[in-house]
């Protein structure tokens, strides 16, 4: 999942930046809502953690390009405004979630998987895909008790298609929302991890689930 991290105070981004790529997701970091702005509009976004007082921009106005695009991410504020009235004006805005400083950054991870959980109209951290159980709050997928074990790189991508089950994801997609940019999306690694996931996955479920679609991409199918 991509995250756009816009703080401000580079310690506390740097903080929350870290703890965030540690725990698996890829993260575009903004000292200012310029930039924001710039990079809700190259990106694809899933969830915006996003603080109200920037310089040259604020986050209002963050937050209002941020719900103009055409599939628009979770927003969460992250602000030490803390009055009644701000966290009305917020949520009347149109953030998703408000959180205030200071926080404990395990209360932020939590609210950020529930965001994402939303986004994608699932109810639980636990998805049952066929005979496999896929556990988003700990990174993992099992076959009954037994664990199918997934390098950081596989269970990312796994559980980006999961997330969109039934649809053809993009090449692009997957690795804009799993790696984010550090090779660029044309080259063959997509499909080489995916052809190291599939075996696995394949193999512990018992019947083939991710399905390439010639020229689209690869979709997720579980089995009835």
């Amino acid at each position: 999942m991509r995250i756009l991290l816009v703080e401000d105070f580079r310690p506390l981004r740097a903080s929350i930046a870290q703890a965030l790529r540690e725990a698996g997701y890829v993260v575009d970091e903004a000292g200012g809502g310029r930039i924001a702005i710039w990079s809700l509009g190259s990106r694809q976004i899933d969830v915006v953690v996003l603080d109200i007082m920037l310089p040259n921009v604020d986050g209002y106005e963050v937050l209002k390009k941020a719900q103009s695009q055409p599939n628009p991410p979770a927003v969460l504020m992250l602000t030490a405004k803390d009055t009644l009235e701000d966290r009305v004006r917020g949520l009347d805005a149109g953030a998703d979630d408000y959180l205030i400083k200071p926080f404990a950054l395990e209360e932020l991870m939590a609210r950020i998987r529930t965001l994402i959980r939303r986004r994608h109209r699932v109810d639980s951290a636990v998805l049952k895909i066929g005979p496999l159980t896929l556990d988003i709050n700990a990174r993992r997928v099992y076959r009954g008790e037994m664990e199918v074990v997934l390098s950081a790189s596989e269970y990312a991508i796994f559980e980006y298609l999961a997330l969109r089950r039934g649809q053809v994801v993009s090449r692009a997609d997957i690795w804009d929302h799993t790696h984010g940019g550090d090779s660029p999306p044309e080259s063959n690694v997509v499909d080489v991890f995916i052809k190291l996931l599939r075996k696995k996955i394949d193999s512990a479920a018992g019947c083939r689930m991710i399905h390439t679609r010639r020229g689209l991409g690869y979709v997720l199918v579980a089995p009835e």
